[in-house]
């Protein structure tokens, strides 16, 4: 289901024997579920939003590599992402998809043109990293998803609500159910005053090891209107706590109708 009017989904929060992601409420979910909605309102109110396209420079680090250029980010709701950036050194793609059977698939492409997939334990948190009230709205209307509330923390000195959001295992008795949570689990620091967004961490792991975390932080600053919707116009992607990617936005265009196509391969 799409959430197009999220003041009538918190009363469904109220009366509702389960959670909106269609599992077992507890009062740490059904409070995350609250709280992860209010944070899509104060983003997005009841704009539906279905794409995204973002275009701005952006600074890639990467040991003594230290290169800026043109960065362009898209995006669509129902779990579809690129990122091209143009560098000195050339071009490179990391694109998410969906195949014919609704499953991630996902691959990224160097400044030698040369495609490599990205392995599935690489493509079980959101696509539209990016882009919070996108992300959002995704797991909002998943079924798949389950959101707990952790509590207030201080975050860079600042007063947050913190979130966890992960996908179980269908069979949670499963030998894989526990793997499965940890290399989905997402989590979302919220400004406790605006509910915007601060940070967003997760982990990667090496094509041929999933056992290996290496965590990622995304932080969201500059929050600009653009048509309704709150977008940060500065996105910074720590890998393993180093600033990996500096992206400062210079334009935003909201539900243009991107199509499919737009996530193939180049």
């Amino acid at each position: 289901m799409r959430f197009r009017q999220y003041a009538g989904l918190f009363c469904l929060l109220l009366i509702l024997p389960f959670s909106i992601f269609g599992h077992p409420t507890s009062s740490t979910s059904q409070q995350g579920a609250t709280v992860l909605l209010q944070s899509l309102s104060a983003m997005a109110g009841t704009t539906s939003l279905n794409d995204v396209t973002l275009t701005g420079t952006g600074r890639r680090i990467a040991g003594s590599d230290d290169e800026t250029g043109t960065a362009v980010l898209t995006g669509l709701a129902t779990g579809q992402s690129r990122l091209n950036l143009t560098l000195p050194s050339g071009q490179s793609s990391e694109i998410r998809s969906i195949d014919s059977n609704g499953n991630p698939t996902g691959e990224w492409i160097g400044s030698d043109g040369v495609s490599h997939p990205t392995p599935l334990h690489n493509l079980l948190t959101s696509s539209a990293w990016f882009q919070p009230a996108l992300a959002f709205g995704e797991i909002a209307s998943s079924l798949n998803y389950t959101v707990s509330y952790i509590g207030l923390e201080t975050k860079d000195g600042i007063s947050v609500n913190h979130l966890t959001v992960t996908q179980p295992s269908l069979d949670p008795s499963s030998d894989t159910a526990v793997l499965m949570q940890h290399l989905s689990q997402m989590d979302v620091f919220l400004d406790a005053s605006t509910y915007f967004p601060v940070a967003l961490d997760f982990n990667v792991h090496p094509d041929n090891n999933a056992l290996l975390d290496i965590p990622v932080e995304i932080r969201f600053l500059g929050f600009t209107a653009v048509n309704g919707v709150q977008v940060p116009f500065h996105i910074q992607k720590y890998v393993n706590n180093s600033l990996f990617l500096d992206i400062q936005l210079q334009a935003a265009t909201l539900n243009s109708g991107i199509a499919t196509g737009a996530f193939a391969a180049r």
